[in-house]
């Protein structure tokens, strides 16, 4: 069942920070305090992220970090030398740093209250929370942040805004196949009420070294058409099925219902799974049979309904086509 064509978006992927307060048992990107490697990117570091991504023909910015850091213990002396309270105000002021240099923000904070994406909404063209799963799984053993009715409770909220949305789940993390059946249906129903999810991830597990899974086995690739295959099934067909390209080949899942390869860099490494690095457009069209097209972080079809505010809107027809989709980069 291939597609008419496939599509991926242009992005720089900014790691604000890889301190958080969960703990997850197959997490290689999470850092404690103290850690040589703990970080919060300064103001400058991102800038020099967004116009690098900006002169490569980026059209997106991808804010990805721990969740509620804040929690952790240390990190607030850190914000506070930046002059910020808390990670939501900082990141608010450097999505409007994103808009200003010409890239559409993405963010990705984990678990938010209505109030917190209220205040995100005007500068982010799109959001993103991955449900994971809806069963309960040792790899989430004392993490707060991985409770599914609160993660639920955040995509719900997110609609609620119309903030259009990506979701998805993580394959392989120790959930059975009615949990990954289930964890697709309660997306479905809550796109079915609200109607801004546009995309959901199906992302296989891949073990990373020292962590509590590093010896648990990755899902085949069976396993990961079989489940694709059941997403095209369950979910409405407004919403893409996204699938990692530097994680997994991509052509038999297209060839089964996948619709879209995510966001290729050209200029920063994937963060949370550094060993997989990115294919470039022309590598990422041998990996599948369809033409591929490029979009931007907000799907054509919220374009078309306008579901972007006035700080959004000066750089959609400087980005955008007459269709939705991104404008030819020369």
């Amino acid at each position: 069942m291939p597609q008419s064509f496939v599509t991926f978006s242009r992005n720089v992927f900014i790691p604000l920070t890889n301190v958080c307060r969960n703990k997850c048992g197959y997490c290689g990107f999470r850092r404690d305090m103290g850690h040589p490697e703990a970080k919060l990117l300064p103001p400058d570091e991102v800038a020099a992220i967004l116009s690098k991504g900006a002169r490569a023909g980026c059209s997106e910015a991808l804010f990805t970090f721990g969740e509620r850091p804040e929690e952790v213990d240390g990190f607030s002396t850190w914000l506070s030398e930046l002059g910020y309270g808390n990670i939501i105000d900082y990141l608010v002021d450097l999505c409007k740093l994103s808009l200003r240099i010409g890239l559409l923000p993405h963010s990705n904070p984990g678990i938010l209250e209505r109030r917190e994406l209220e205040k995100l909404k005007p500068f982010n063209a799109s959001m993103g929370l991955m449900l994971e799963t809806a069963g309960t799984v040792k790899a989430h053993e004392g993490c707060i942040g991985k409770i599914p009715l609160e993660r639920i409770k955040t995509i719900e909220y997110a609609g609620e805004l119309k903030i259009p949305f990506t979701t998805g789940i993580l394959v392989g993390i120790g959930e059975t196949w009615e949990d990954r059946l289930r964890s697709l249906k309660i997306i479905r129903d809550i796109h079915e009420r609200f109607g801004h999810i546009q995309e959901v991830i199906i992302q296989n597990f891949i073990p990373k070294p020292y962590t509590k899974m590093a010896s648990h086995p990755a899902p085949g690739i069976n396993e990961m058409i079989k489940t694709v295959s059941t997403a095209w099934e369950t979910l409405p067909d407004d919403v893409a099925i996204q699938v990692s390209p530097n994680l997994i080949p991509p052509g038999e899942l297209v060839e089964c219902g996948a619709s879209d390869l995510g966001g290729i860099s050209p200029g920063t490494i994937d963060y949370i799974n550094p060993e997989a690095p990115w294919p470039n457009i022309k590598e990422l069209q041998t990996m599948v049979s369809s033409p591929l097209r490029e979009r931007l972080p907000i799907y054509p079809q919220f374009v078309k309904k306008k579901w972007f505010s006035s700080e959004i809107a000066p750089l959609i027809p400087r980005l955008c086509d007459a269709e939705g989709f991104r404008k030819a980069y020369k």
